[in-house]
C-alpha cells in the first residue's frame, strides 16, 4: 500500500491514512466488545448495574452470560480484520459495525429522551454515537481505497 487513491474533490490522498484510520477503530472497537463481552460473561449482575435488580434470578443472570458470547465474537472478528487489505469482506465488517452501533446508538437516544434508561445510559449514548460516527467515517475512507477480491493482507 505505497500508492495513493483518489479522494475526491481535494485531490489525491495516501492509501496508508485510510487504512490506518479504519485500523484504529477496528481495533478499539475489538477492545470495548471484548471488556463488555468479559464482563457479561464473568460480572453480569455487577454490569447491569441499575438495570439488574439486586436479587437476579439464574435465569437473567444465565441470560446475560449468554450474551457475552456474542460480544467476544464480534470483537475476534473486528480484531482479526483491523489488520487487513481493503476488502469485500472488510468492508462487511465495517458495515455490520456500524449498523449494531447505530441501532445501539438509537435506542440509548430513545431511552434517555424518555427517561426509561437507567443514568449510566447517558455516558453509552455518547460512546455508542461516537463509534457509530467512526464508523461512518471508515466506511468512507474505505471507499476510497482499491479493493481485493479475498481481503488477504
Amino acid at each position: 500500500m505505497t500508492g495513493r487513491a483518489l479522494a475526491g474533490d481535494d485531490g489525491v490522498r495516501p492509501l496508508k491514512e485510510g487504512w490506518r484510520m479504519v485500523k484504529v477503530v477496528l481495533t478499539v472497537a475489538a477492545v470495548y466488545l471484548g471488556a463488555i463481552g468479559v464482563a457479561l460473561l464473568v460480572v453480569p449482575a455487577q454490569f447491569g448495574v441499575d438495570a439488574v435488580p439486586d436479587d437476579p434470578t439464574s435465569e437473567l443472570i444465565a441470560l446475560l452470560r449468554l450474551l457475552g458470547g456474542p460480544f467476544l465474537g464480534i470483537a475476534v472478528l473486528d480484531w482479526m480484520w483491523r489488520t487487513m487489505d481493503s476488502s469485500q469482506g472488510r468492508r462487511a465488517v465495517l458495515l455490520a459495525n456500524l449498523v449494531g452501533f447505530g441501532f445501539v446508538a438509537a435506542n440509548d437516544v430513545v431511552g434517555v429522551l424518555t427517561g426509561d434508561a437507567r443514568d449510566l445510559a447517558r455516558v453509552f449514548l455518547v460512546v455508542h454515537l461516537a463509534f457509530t460516527a467512526a464508523f461512518v467515517v471508515a466506511l468512507r475512507r474505505e471507499a476510497d481505497q482499491p479493493v481485493t477480491s479475498e481481503g488477504a493482507a
